[in-house]
Parts: C-alpha cells; sequence; structure tokens
C-alpha cells in the first residue's frame, strides 16, 4: 500500500497569478517540491460546477483558458499533462458507494483553478491529472461529505488538490498599478478566523462561516470556498499547516493549506 497523500488546498487567486503573484507561485513549488510524488492528482475547481459531482474521462486533458482580457502569455500557456481516467471512475464508484450520486464526463479539460497551480507545483505535467466538479446547489455540508467519501484515494497514491479562495469579494478588490495594497482588514480578518477554526478542528464553525462577522461577505457566492470543504473532508481530522503568501489585490487572501501539519518542512 502506497503511503497516506496529504491532502491540499490553495486560493488560485486571479488567472494572471503566473505573471504576477510571485511569492503564491513559490508556495505552490514548495508544496509540489515537500508533498510525496503522487501516483496521480485529482482537482476540484471553483470553477467547474455541474449538477452531480462530475469526473473527467479525458485521457488529454485540454488547458481551458475560461478567462479574458488577460496578457497574451498567460492566453498561450498550456498545461499537457496526462489525464486520469481511471481515477475519475475510481472517484465517482467511491462517491456511488456513499450514496453520493455522481457522473462521468468524457472530455473535461482542466480550467484555470486546476493548471495555473499545477503549473507551478508540477511543471514538468508528468503526473496524470483529472478533474472533478463541485456539484451546483449544494452547500459545505455536502462538499465535506464529498471529501470524506473520497477520502481513500489517499491510500491509493492520489493527491487531492482542492483549488478555491479563502475570499472571494469583488467588492473588496483594489487594482495594482502600483503593487499590491494592503489587505483589507475584512478579508484578513475572514482568513485569519478561518486558520484558528482550522487549527482547531472545529467543523461545525467551518460550517456556520456564513454566520460569523465576515462570512457572508467573504463570499458573496460560495464555489470558491466549496473546495476548501472537500478537502477538509479528505483530511478526515487531521491539523493541517497554513501557508500565506500576500494578499493580492488587497481582498483575495492567498492562503495554502495542507493536511497534515506534519507533512512540509518546518
Amino acid at each position: 500500500m502506497s503511503a497516506r497523500m496529504p491532502v491540499v488546498f490553495v486560493s488560485h487567486g486571479a488567472p494572471d497569478a503566473l505573471l504576477k503573484a510571485p511569492e503564491t507561485v513559490a508556495c505552490w513549488r514548495r508544496i509540489g517540491t515537500e508533498v510525496p510524488a503522487p501516483k496521480a492528482i485529482l482537482a476540484v475547481s471553483a470553477h467547474w460546477e455541474a449538477r452531480l459531482p462530475t469526473a473527467s474521462l479525458a485521457g488529454a486533458p485540454e488547458t481551458i483558458h475560461d478567462f479574458s482580457g488577460f496578457a497574451p502569455a498567460l492566453h498561450a500557456m498550456r498545461y499537457p499533462a496526462p489525464g486520469a481516467p481511471g481515477l475519475a471512475e475510481r472517484a465517482i464508484a467511491l462517491l456511488t458507494a456513499a450514496g453520493i450520486a455522481a457522473e462521468l464526463h468524457p472530455s473535461r479539460g482542466l480550467d484555470h483553478g486546476a493548471w495555473v497551480p499545477l503549473s507551478a507545483m508540477v511543471p514538468e505535467a508528468n503526473v496524470p491529472v483529472t478533474q472533478l466538479s463541485l456539484a451546483r446547489h449544494a452547500g459545505p455540508a455536502a462538499h465535506l461529505a464529498l471529501g470524506r467519501a473520497l477520502a481513500p484515494l489517499r491510500d491509493e497514491g492520489v493527491l487531492l488538490l482542492a483549488s478555491g479562495s479563502i475570499t472571494h469579494n469583488f467588492d473588496w478588490l483594489h487594482g495594482q498599478e502600483t503593487g499590491d495594497p494592503p489587505p483589507l482588514p475584512e478579508a484578513q480578518a475572514f482568513a485569519d478566523w478561518l486558520a484558528g477554526r482550522a487549527a482547531a478542528g472545529d467543523v461545525a464553525a467551518m460550517l456556520d462561516y456564513r454566520n460569523t462577522p465576515q462570512g457572508a461577505a467573504a463570499h458573496p457566492s460560495e464555489e470558491h470556498f466549496l473546495p476548501f470543504f472537500v478537502a477538509l473532508g479528505a483530511a478526515a481530522g487531521e491539523r493541517p499547516a497554513r501557508l500565506r503568501p500576500p494578499f493580492t489585490y488587497g481582498g483575495l487572501a492567498m492562503d495554502a493549506y495542507v493536511w497534515p501539519s506534519s507533512t512540509l518542512e518546518p
């Protein structure tokens, strides 16, 4: 049996993080260097929602440029990792066995929530990867359950990479013409609150995050926070290490989490 793989959550930021957020990129590279080499990667991104959790059977996933208005260099980037259709089928089998209805997609590629951080974590693009969607209209508890159902993959050499954002409110963002502004106090407060609850293993409080002072404002819609709950479920009670690259655009917390905390070197 393979050694148990860690679980990773990253805040992927704006699509141009690879070009404009060097400290975040360095954080992703560190994670890719220090976690054990996976046999395959299951990526769960905020940028794919489907009626049911859906995994891709793509053998050679397309690099999806699901954005506009950014530098041509970003649109020219490709992440040519091989697909992992067997992992997709295994993930759906685990969800089905847990009573979670799920589906397969024949060809869906990798959106920027997946390929942007992977470009730094696994720059050789030599690890098979498939993507699993969020469940549209399902909340944190449902995605926590989804992660718990997928936890056995960790004992099969699979790295679960959840990609979203710790804060995601466009009204909190400011331009970068002269460098990043300081973190917005509300965004910093929510990021620090979450870190405290994650360190304490307080799942109930995290599920109820919208009733905290900044929770609903940090996530006017939930899709960018739901991958965190998938990771939390798969972590199975372990405590995480928190990595803290600088905020981008003032309002985007770029925190990453790795479960268990012992995965990363001090």
